[in-house]
């Protein structure tokens, strides 16, 4: 690309525009296609109607020329945008030598694998060992799982209300979302429920001042009690900030109790981080904010930084009981991944990428917390980092405003910013901007979602 088509390109995506109606006609005619030959379980497409011709840093473009701000970023899993050109390089460089090598030992896995361990807290480095898996998180969930169980020799697993780890089998049967196993029969046994620190709903009908963080008590008092109906379990799996649950923060004192009552009982702590890792909440892992060290740590969508498939779990040497073969997967030999996750490290340190999350995060808090004090539809705002919700609620009976969340997602499109609804009955606003956005972009897609709140709230009411 010459420099002069590079500026041009540069100048096209600078701002939102978005000229036409929604879908467009040349976004319909594919979408349209999309509908007769792909199955119905494609979900983004339902509520975005639009086709993506490219895309360029925090911004991608329709097939009618719209261009959006992409506070969606494939789920998450483009922490520095859409086609950053030095991980673009690396990988078309690496795609020259050597794409697939299964668990082989090469050049690019072996820098891969520095890197990630290079990121892990300075004390777990040299105890932690790093398995390769299949190319998802749900993979990794399964696999680190798999390992505790025959670790442990014991077959239960303590997962909480509202968590997500992903749709196959055994992570759909780790999740709390009712509606997504409830189709299928003869789920994974064996997998018990506990409340999470979600103090807006909290399933005790507690308020944080005074509670004393019982969640944690009831867990407790569930795996010490003899007749409490749940045998010490093989791993209790987390997430610091449920994503799919709607961007609930854990409080500090929940997790570090969780961290102590599993050590105490001799219960490996599996982290999951496939969607709060690689510096999303603003330091690399998200259990660094809470000060504890888990056993295991899940970890998948951002590792390569450019959307290339890779998934691995880190874990406690003594949890090291893998026979050869014991857990293996075709992909876990992404040669592409490998090269762009390393250079994605070297670009985060060099660029203070987890600085520039932590000051937008702390921008994205000064836009967004006065929401929930001026409008009686926002119930809460919340997250850590680049990693935000915003709840709606009917101020009349407190029930989640599924059908104003949708209509604020339908507005912030048309108005060009493409953002996520999720949490309990869809009502939570969810954004994941790439962690290099700009604060000028960021302002810009802060403004976009409170006109498009208070636009579908005064309609609502």
């Amino acid at each position: 690309m010459s420099l002069a088509e590079r500026s041009a390109k540069d100048d096209l995506f600078l701002q939102p525009n978005v000229d036409s109606e929604l879908p467009g006609p040349r976004s319909a005619e594919l979408l349209a296609r999309q509908a007769v030959r792909e199955s119905d379980a494609r979900t983004y497409p339902r509520r975005l109607p639009i086709a993506v011709a490219d895309a360029h840093g925090s911004f991608l473009r329709d097939l009618d020329g719209n261009t959006f701000i992409d506070f969606l970023t494939g789920a998450g899993v483009l922490s520095l945008g859409h086609n950053h050109p030095e991980l673009v390089r690396v990988v078309t460089t690496q795609v020259s030598r050597l794409t697939h090598g299964l668990d082989f030992p090469t050049p690019a896995k072996d820098a891969f694998t520095e890197a990630q361990v290079s990121m892990l807290p300075e004390p777990m480095r040299d105890r932690m060992k790093l398995h390769f898996c299949g190319p998802t998180g749900g993979d990794a969930v399964d696999a680190a799982v798999k390992l505790c169980k025959i670790a442990t020799g014991r077959g239960d697993v303590v997962a909480f209300q509202g968590g997500f780890h992903g749709s196959g089998h055994a992570a759909m049967a780790l999740s709390g979302l009712v509606r997504q196993k409830a189709p299928v029969a003869n789920g994974v046994p064996g997998v018990h429920f506990f409340p999470y620190s979600y103090c807006a709903r909290c399933p005790l009908d507690l308020a944080p001042d005074t509670c004393a963080t019982n969640c944690v008590t009831y867990l407790e008092r569930a795996l010490k009690d003899p007749n409490g109906g749940v045998a010490r379990p093989a791993a209790v799996i987390m997430e610091m900030v449920q994503g799919e649950g709607g961007v609930v923060p854990a409080r500090e004192e929940f997790v570090r109790r969780v961290r102590d009552l599993t050590r105490e009982l001799d219960i490996p702590l599996i982290v999951d981080e496939v969607q709060t890792g690689c510096g999303r909440t603003g330091t690399w892992f998200a259990f660094e904010r809470y000060g504890i060290e888990p056993d295991v740590i899940v970890a998948s969508k951002a590792l390569s930084g450019i959307g290339l498939p890779v998934a691995v779990i880190f874990y406690d040497r003594r949890l090291d009981v893998w026979e050869p073969g014991a857990h293996i997967g075709t992909f876990r030999g992404n040669q592409l991944a490998f090269a762009a996750g390393a250079e994605a490290v070297r670009i985060i340190r060099r660029d203070d990428v987890l600085g520039n999350v932590r000051r937008r995060g702390e921008q994205v808090a000064g836009r967004l917390a006065p929401l929930a004090e001026k409008n009686p539809w926002v119930r809460e705002v919340r997250g850590l980092g680049l990693m935000w919700g915003v709840e709606l609620a009917d101020p009349r009976d407190g029930r989640p405003a599924t059908e104003t969340a949708r209509r604020v997602q339908a507005a912030a499109l048309r108005r060009g910013l493409v953002m996520e609804v999720g949490g309990r009955d869809d009502s939570v606003m969810r954004i994941l901007p790439p962690l290099n956005v700009t604060a000028g972009v960021v302002d810009t897609a802060c403004s976009i979602l409170i006109d498009a709140i208070e636009e579908c709230c005064l309609v609502a009411a």
